[in-house]
């Protein structure tokens, strides 16, 4: 994993939460949804099937285990998750807690308003609830 870098534009546009044993958990900075992006720590890699085998497990793992704490933490109606890599080609599985009524509901989040940055102390509440319930290795001088 020591190959591994993060496209510039994922770094931009989100928060580092921590690092499972496979990916990278990062927080979007958009308010408006309890929205994370998680990116294999494996250099070059585009698509799922590019992933070794084990690899593509605990990557579903991850998600898996990342959508029940969203959905358990904020008491999610749906949640959304996908693999796009439209704009940004790196790896990265968004996982989006949903609920009936939010600003983009029932459609996709991508493409409606514009984002809503988090306030330096809502940033770190965020971060902190988010530290407390996922599995994720972190320091502190990163957040």
């Amino acid at each position: 994993m020591a190959d591994f870098v993060l496209d510039t534009r994922l770094q931009e546009d989100s928060v580092e939460v921590g690092n499972l044993s496979l990916c990278n958990v990062r927080l979007m900075n958009d308010a408006r949804y309890p929205w994370l992006i998680l990116i294999p720590r494996v250099a070059d890699v585009v698509e799922v099937h590019d992933l070794a085998e084990g690899a593509q497990t605990l990557l579903w793992r991850e998600v898996t285990d990342t959508g029940r704490v969203l959905t358990r933490l904020y008491h999610a109606d749906k949640l959304n998750v996908g693999a796009l890599g439209n704009v940004v080609p790196q790896l990265h599985v968004h996982v989006i807690a949903r609920n009936d009524g939010d600003s983009a509901w029932p459609g996709p989040v991508w493409g409606q308003g514009s984002a809503r940055p988090y306030s330096r102390q809502a940033l770190g509440d965020e971060l902190d609830r988010l530290r407390s319930n996922l599995p994720v290795s972190w320091m502190m001088a990163r957040s």
